[in-house]
Protein backbone atom coordinates (compact mmCIF):
# COMPACT_ATOMS: atom_id res chain seq x y z
CA UNK A 1 0.00 0.00 0.00
CA UNK A 2 1.41 3.33 -0.89
CA UNK A 3 2.38 5.76 1.39
CA UNK A 4 -0.09 8.15 0.43
CA UNK A 5 -2.83 7.14 -2.28
CA UNK A 6 -5.32 8.90 -4.76
CA UNK A 7 -8.03 7.69 -6.44
CA UNK A 8 -10.09 8.99 -9.05
CA UNK A 9 -14.34 8.86 -8.68
CA UNK A 10 -15.48 10.47 -11.46
CA UNK A 11 -14.47 14.24 -10.80
CA UNK A 12 -13.89 13.81 -7.34
CA UNK A 13 -10.07 13.03 -6.48
CA UNK A 14 -9.42 11.22 -2.74
CA UNK A 15 -6.26 11.40 -0.82
CA UNK A 16 -5.60 9.19 1.57
CA UNK A 17 -2.96 9.22 3.97
CA UNK A 18 -1.86 5.38 4.98
CA UNK A 19 0.38 5.57 7.57
CA UNK A 20 -1.82 4.10 10.42
CA UNK A 21 1.16 2.77 12.55
CA UNK A 22 1.72 5.89 13.56
CA UNK A 23 -1.58 7.70 13.43
CA UNK A 24 -0.91 8.63 9.30
CA UNK A 25 1.77 10.64 11.12
CA UNK A 26 4.14 12.88 8.75
CA UNK A 27 8.33 12.45 7.94
CA UNK A 28 10.02 12.78 5.22
CA UNK A 29 8.37 10.41 3.06
CA UNK A 30 4.73 11.23 3.40
CA UNK A 31 5.56 14.88 2.55
CA UNK A 32 7.19 14.27 -0.93
CA UNK A 33 4.18 11.40 -1.11
CA UNK A 34 1.70 14.50 -0.82
CA UNK A 35 3.82 16.65 -3.41
CA UNK A 36 4.21 14.06 -5.67
CA UNK A 37 0.41 13.55 -5.66
CA UNK A 38 -0.29 17.35 -5.87
CA UNK A 39 1.81 17.49 -8.93
CA UNK A 40 -0.55 14.72 -10.39
CA UNK A 41 -3.53 16.69 -9.25
CA UNK A 42 -2.07 19.74 -11.16
CA UNK A 43 -1.61 18.16 -14.75
CA UNK A 44 -5.24 16.40 -14.44
CA UNK A 45 -6.92 18.39 -11.86
CA UNK A 46 -10.20 17.35 -10.50
CA UNK A 47 -13.55 19.38 -10.12
CA UNK A 48 -13.09 18.72 -6.05
CA UNK A 49 -10.57 16.86 -3.49
CA UNK A 50 -11.29 14.63 -0.46
CA UNK A 51 -8.49 14.35 1.53
CA UNK A 52 -8.85 11.40 4.67
CA UNK A 53 -6.74 9.33 6.96
CA UNK A 54 -6.46 5.51 6.36
CA UNK A 55 -7.42 3.40 9.69
CA UNK A 56 -9.14 5.17 12.43
CA UNK A 57 -7.15 8.71 12.50
CA UNK A 58 -6.75 11.84 10.32
CA UNK A 59 -3.24 12.69 11.04
CA UNK A 60 -1.23 13.16 14.29
CA UNK A 61 1.25 15.99 12.31
CA UNK A 62 4.82 15.84 12.34
CA UNK A 63 5.84 11.71 13.48
CA UNK A 64 7.98 13.06 16.55
CA UNK A 65 9.66 9.84 16.57
CA UNK A 66 13.55 9.05 17.00
CA UNK A 67 13.26 7.06 14.10
CA UNK A 68 12.10 10.00 12.20
CA UNK A 69 15.84 11.26 10.57
CA UNK A 70 13.89 14.99 10.38
CA UNK A 71 14.02 14.89 14.27
CA UNK A 72 17.42 13.97 14.21
CA UNK A 73 17.99 16.70 12.34
CA UNK A 74 16.14 19.14 14.02
CA UNK A 75 18.02 18.14 17.53
CA UNK A 76 21.13 18.64 15.96
CA UNK A 77 20.29 22.12 14.73
CA UNK A 78 19.18 22.90 18.20
CA UNK A 79 21.98 22.03 19.82
CA UNK A 80 24.57 23.72 17.47
CA UNK A 81 22.29 26.95 17.56
CA UNK A 82 21.81 26.78 13.55
CA UNK A 83 18.94 28.18 12.15
CA UNK A 84 19.06 27.67 8.28
CA UNK A 85 18.25 23.74 9.55
CA UNK A 86 14.74 24.77 10.92
CA UNK A 87 14.43 27.02 7.99
CA UNK A 88 14.72 24.38 5.56
CA UNK A 89 12.45 21.93 7.51
CA UNK A 90 9.95 24.52 8.19
CA UNK A 91 9.85 25.62 4.11
CA UNK A 92 9.79 21.87 3.61
CA UNK A 93 6.40 21.52 5.74
CA UNK A 94 4.83 25.19 4.41
CA UNK A 95 5.71 24.48 0.57
CA UNK A 96 3.98 21.07 0.96
CA UNK A 97 0.93 22.14 2.65
CA UNK A 98 0.54 25.36 0.50
CA UNK A 99 0.53 23.08 -2.37
CA UNK A 100 -1.86 20.85 -1.68
CA UNK A 101 -4.26 23.22 -0.45
CA UNK A 102 -3.68 25.99 -2.77
CA UNK A 103 -5.03 23.49 -5.31
CA UNK A 104 -7.89 25.64 -7.58
CA UNK A 105 -10.82 23.20 -6.52
CA UNK A 106 -12.17 23.30 -2.76
CA UNK A 107 -10.01 20.66 -0.91
CA UNK A 108 -12.48 18.95 1.75
CA UNK A 109 -11.30 17.19 4.82
CA UNK A 110 -12.47 13.94 6.28
CA UNK A 111 -11.85 13.45 9.29
CA UNK A 112 -12.10 10.62 12.19
CA UNK A 113 -10.21 9.69 15.10
CA UNK A 114 -7.07 11.84 16.20
CA UNK A 115 -6.22 15.42 14.20
CA UNK A 116 -3.16 16.35 16.31
CA UNK A 117 -0.59 18.73 15.49
CA UNK A 118 -0.27 19.36 12.25
CA UNK A 119 -3.01 16.97 11.54
CA UNK A 120 -5.22 19.85 13.12
CA UNK A 121 -3.55 22.50 11.06
CA UNK A 122 -3.63 20.20 7.77
CA UNK A 123 -7.32 20.10 8.09
CA UNK A 124 -7.51 24.00 9.01
CA UNK A 125 -6.15 24.75 5.83
CA UNK A 126 -8.85 22.66 3.94
CA UNK A 127 -11.42 24.84 2.29
CA UNK A 128 -14.13 21.98 4.22
CA UNK A 129 -14.05 19.93 7.19
CA UNK A 130 -16.52 17.01 7.53
CA UNK A 131 -16.02 15.78 11.52
CA UNK A 132 -17.03 11.86 13.07
CA UNK A 133 -18.57 12.58 15.94
CA UNK A 134 -15.90 11.29 17.63
CA UNK A 135 -13.14 13.26 15.79
CA UNK A 136 -10.93 14.68 18.47
CA UNK A 137 -8.77 17.90 17.62
CA UNK A 138 -5.48 19.11 19.63
CA UNK A 139 -3.03 22.04 17.95
CA UNK A 140 -0.58 20.46 20.69
CA UNK A 141 2.27 21.99 19.69
CA UNK A 142 2.32 24.69 22.65
CA UNK A 143 3.20 20.99 24.85
CA UNK A 144 6.46 20.49 22.89
CA UNK A 145 7.98 24.32 23.20
CA UNK A 146 6.81 24.23 19.66
CA UNK A 147 4.10 26.41 18.08
CA UNK A 148 1.86 25.96 14.51
CA UNK A 149 4.62 25.69 11.16
CA UNK A 150 2.05 24.08 8.77
CA UNK A 151 0.24 27.73 8.10
CA UNK A 152 -2.43 26.57 10.77
CA UNK A 153 -2.05 28.93 13.44
CA UNK A 154 -3.05 31.46 11.09
CA UNK A 155 -6.09 29.75 9.43
CA UNK A 156 -7.09 28.75 12.43
CA UNK A 157 -7.47 32.38 13.46
CA UNK A 158 -9.30 33.12 10.34
CA UNK A 159 -11.74 30.15 11.23
CA UNK A 160 -12.46 31.19 15.02
CA UNK A 161 -11.06 34.59 15.73
CA UNK A 162 -8.15 35.79 17.50
CA UNK A 163 -9.57 34.75 21.14
CA UNK A 164 -10.57 31.21 20.42
CA UNK A 165 -7.99 30.57 18.28
CA UNK A 166 -5.34 31.73 21.44
CA UNK A 167 -6.82 29.68 23.80
CA UNK A 168 -6.68 26.68 21.50
CA UNK A 169 -3.30 27.08 20.67
CA UNK A 170 -1.79 28.24 24.00
CA UNK A 171 -3.34 25.82 26.05
CA UNK A 172 -2.77 23.30 23.44
CA UNK A 173 -5.83 21.50 24.98
CA UNK A 174 -8.24 18.35 23.35
CA UNK A 175 -11.82 19.12 22.13
CA UNK A 176 -13.93 17.09 19.97
CA UNK A 177 -16.28 17.41 17.29
CA UNK A 178 -19.11 19.49 18.99
CA UNK A 179 -17.00 22.35 20.17
CA UNK A 180 -15.16 22.25 16.92
CA UNK A 181 -18.32 22.89 14.97
CA UNK A 182 -19.65 25.41 17.86
CA UNK A 183 -16.78 28.06 17.38
CA UNK A 184 -16.52 27.45 13.47
CA UNK A 185 -13.72 25.17 13.26
CA UNK A 186 -15.50 22.03 10.93
CA UNK A 187 -18.70 22.52 8.89
CA UNK A 188 -20.76 19.51 9.78
CA UNK A 189 -20.22 16.43 12.19
CA UNK A 190 -21.60 13.27 9.78
CA UNK A 191 -22.97 10.18 11.08
CA UNK A 192 -21.44 8.11 13.17
CA UNK A 193 -18.17 6.08 10.33
CA UNK A 194 -19.46 8.38 7.42
CA UNK A 195 -17.62 11.20 7.83
CA UNK A 196 -15.84 10.33 4.28
CA UNK A 197 -19.29 9.11 2.76
CA UNK A 198 -20.32 12.55 3.17
CA UNK A 199 -17.39 14.48 2.47
CA UNK A 200 -17.74 12.52 -1.18
CA UNK A 201 -21.17 13.70 -1.59
CA UNK A 202 -20.11 17.07 -0.79
CA UNK A 203 -18.05 17.19 -3.24
CA UNK A 204 -19.81 16.06 -5.92
CA UNK A 205 -22.42 18.17 -5.52
CA UNK A 206 -19.77 21.05 -5.94
CA UNK A 207 -18.47 18.57 -8.65
CA UNK A 208 -21.91 18.94 -10.53
CA UNK A 209 -21.86 22.85 -10.59
CA UNK A 210 -19.73 24.97 -13.11
CA UNK A 211 -16.17 24.38 -12.89
CA UNK A 212 -14.65 27.86 -13.92
CA UNK A 213 -17.90 29.42 -11.38
CA UNK A 214 -16.40 26.85 -8.52
CA UNK A 215 -12.89 28.13 -9.13
CA UNK A 216 -14.02 31.51 -9.35
CA UNK A 217 -15.83 31.73 -6.11
CA UNK A 218 -12.99 29.60 -4.63
CA UNK A 219 -10.36 32.27 -5.11
CA UNK A 220 -12.06 35.04 -3.51
CA UNK A 221 -13.09 33.38 -0.89
CA UNK A 222 -9.60 32.65 -0.23
CA UNK A 223 -7.90 35.54 -1.27
CA UNK A 224 -10.64 38.52 -0.18
CA UNK A 225 -9.89 37.65 3.63
CA UNK A 226 -8.34 40.25 5.46
CA UNK A 227 -8.41 42.86 2.45
CA UNK A 228 -10.10 46.17 2.92
CA UNK A 229 -13.85 45.84 2.00
CA UNK A 230 -13.60 47.67 -1.28
CA UNK A 231 -10.68 45.92 -2.30
CA UNK A 232 -12.26 42.46 -1.64
CA UNK A 233 -15.78 43.84 -3.39
CA UNK A 234 -13.85 44.77 -6.48
CA UNK A 235 -11.84 41.31 -6.49
CA UNK A 236 -15.47 39.95 -6.54
CA UNK A 237 -16.43 42.14 -9.26
CA UNK A 238 -13.42 41.28 -11.77
CA UNK A 239 -13.86 37.56 -10.91
CA UNK A 240 -17.41 38.14 -11.87
CA UNK A 241 -17.02 39.40 -14.61
CA UNK A 242 -14.15 37.37 -16.05
CA UNK A 243 -16.63 34.31 -15.41
CA UNK A 244 -19.31 35.75 -17.71
CA UNK A 245 -17.18 36.64 -20.42
CA UNK A 246 -15.89 33.11 -20.10
CA UNK A 247 -19.36 32.02 -21.32
CA UNK A 248 -19.45 29.26 -19.01
CA UNK A 249 -22.78 30.84 -17.82
CA UNK A 250 -24.18 29.72 -21.22
CA UNK A 251 -24.29 26.39 -20.36
CA UNK A 252 -25.84 26.92 -16.82
CA UNK A 253 -28.73 29.50 -18.39
CA UNK A 254 -29.56 27.14 -21.26
CA UNK A 255 -30.13 24.24 -19.18
CA UNK A 256 -32.25 26.29 -16.51
CA UNK A 257 -34.26 27.48 -19.56
CA UNK A 258 -35.02 24.29 -21.05
CA UNK A 259 -35.84 22.79 -17.04
CA UNK A 260 -33.02 20.41 -17.99
CA UNK A 261 -29.50 19.49 -15.15
CA UNK A 262 -26.97 21.18 -16.69
CA UNK A 263 -23.68 19.27 -17.98
CA UNK A 264 -20.72 21.55 -17.60
CA UNK A 265 -17.81 20.68 -19.93
CA UNK A 266 -14.33 20.58 -18.25
CA UNK A 267 -11.97 23.09 -18.20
Amino acid sequence: MKIISMERKEKVAVVTLNRPERLNAFNRDMFSALAEITEQLKENIPRAIVITGGGEDFSAGFDVNPDNPLVGDLIEAVKNHKREPVDELIALIRKTTDDFTGLPVPVIASIAGKAYGGGAELAARCDIRIADPAAQFCFSETKLGLMPDWGGGVALTRLTGTGVAAELILTARTFDSEEALRIGFINRISESGKSLEEALSMAETIAKNGPAAVRACLRVIRESTGKPLIEALDLESDEAAKLITGGECFHGISAFLSKKEPEFPDI
